[in-house]
């Protein structure tokens, strides 16, 4: 064992008479184990929300969007094709976007309609296959008389229908009349009623077939963009760059970040916060540390003077102390790590955090990643280090002389 590591443990395993040494460093290690835990808890948990928000947005957003300066834009599937031909691209698909308003036995109210093509092996909605898509999705035929259409739950429960009720959709872009604008109405049934997590999405977005839109719309064989998906949602800058270059100058494109760049931002600047202020219960810990080892310095200075006396150099006795500090922040690191991770483990596998109905959430969501608690780890270290140097340093400066003078 190193000379330096031998006396700092025995430093470190105080004597009964200097047992509010050893309880200041008891405290020392309790404060960094107690900061460290919260840090990978809290950030843990932030990192789960902003994922599982994600999750539950590109349940119903495509990856990219690809839009036309001009709006309304058609002569649009040699562009599916260009899209559909790239690598990373797993499948594109038309949108129509506009505003309706809804109407039903009770209630009355606005909504954003959508406009898609169940026939797109992909999938749109979250909850419904591409094959449930087609059969929720029915156009208004000889054998259906009305078109389905599929909405949010928080909308349903606002007009007050259920699976199998009939809506009237009117859009205000109807036809042109001697009497004035007159809107455009169509009644559909409601074949499917999804549930997203989001409220902003389930009180406010229908689905209809992309065919119903365009009639009930007046936007013959027009669009309003086209959705991409690919295999790497990370990746989607790269590829959005790659888009605009097979395409012409009338186009351009918007990312799943770029459209919920204010959310995910909120997010990470909220995960940042949490990260400093957490990180001040291991500044406070290591004041803990700076004063075991300031209050060891001064306990210690004949040992100090001793050892000086019998050739230990100032590297020597600077290096014992850094070495005690450092036993006291790894210790309390190594103990919030591990108990941090698992609560966070118990979280993830039990879901006893239960959260009211106002979350998006139902349970405390978390997701443990590697890098980190690696980051909060390596962290702690270095605060603890740098709380070692000045009374190390103070133990080194110490004149043996003086020392066994007046210790």
């Amino acid at each position: 064992m190193p000379f330096e590591l031998f006396i700092a443990i025995r430093y470190l395993k105080a004597k009964r008479k200097e047992g509010f040494i050893s309880l200041v460093s008891f405290l020392a290690i309790a404060g960094v184990a107690v900061g460290v835990m919260a840090l990978v808890i809290v950030i843990s948990v932030m990192s789960g929300a902003e994922t599982s928000f994600r999750e539950k947005i590109l349940g119903l957003e495509p990856h990219l969007l690809v839009m036309n300066y001009a709006g309304k834009f058609d002569n649009y599937h040699e562009s599916v094709n260009k899209i559909l031909s790239m690598k990373h691209v797993d499948n594109a698909s038309p949108i129509l976007f506009s505003q309706i308003m809804l109407r039903s036995a009770s209630s009355f109210t606005g909504a954003m309609l959508r406009g898609i093509d169940p026939g797109s092996k992909v999938k749109l909605i979250k909850g419904f296959s591409p094959e449930e898509l087609q059969i929720a999705l029915k156009i208004s035929d000889l054998t259906n008389k009305y078109p389905g259409v599929i909405i949010g739950k928080q909308l349903a429960m606002s007009l007050g229908v259920t699976q199998g009720s009939k809506i009237i959709l009117m859009s205000p872009a109807g036809i042109i009349s001697p009497m004035g604008n007159i809107p455009s109405m169509s009644r559909f049934q409601v074949t499917g009623i999804f549930e997203s997590g989001m409220y902003e999405y389930d009180s406010a977005l229908i689905y209809v077939h992309i065919f119903e839109a365009q009639k009930i719309t007046g936007i013959k064989n027009g669009i309003s963009a086209i959705g991409v998906w690919v295999d790497d949602i990370f990746s989607v800058d790269v590829l959005k760059n790659k888009i605009l270059s097979i395409l012409d100058y009338k186009f351009y494109v918007r990312d799943w970040m770029d459209i919920n760049k204010s959310l995910f931002s909120a997010l990470k600047l909220e995960k940042t916060a949490m990260f400093i202020i957490l990180t001040l219960i291991i500044f406070v810990a290591a004041f803990n540390i700076a004063s075991a080892l300031m209050m060891m310095v001064m306990e210690k200075t004949k040992d100090i003077a001793v050892l000086k006396a019998m050739g230990a150099t100032d590297k020597i006795v600077r290096r014992i102390f850094i070495i005690k500090g450092m036993i006291i922040g790894t210790l309390g690191t190594l103990i919030g790590t591990i108990s941090g991770v698992i609560i966070c483990f118990l979280l993830m596998r039990y879901e006893f955090i239960h959260l009211p109905e106002a979350y998006p959430f139902r349970t405390l969501p978390v997701e443990l990643n590697l890098m980190d608690v690696i980051v909060i780890a390596v962290s702690a270290l270095f605060i603890c280090f740098v709380s070692t140097i000045y009374p190390s340093s103070k133990a080194s400066k110490m004149d043996p002389v003086e020392a066994l003078r007046y210790g």
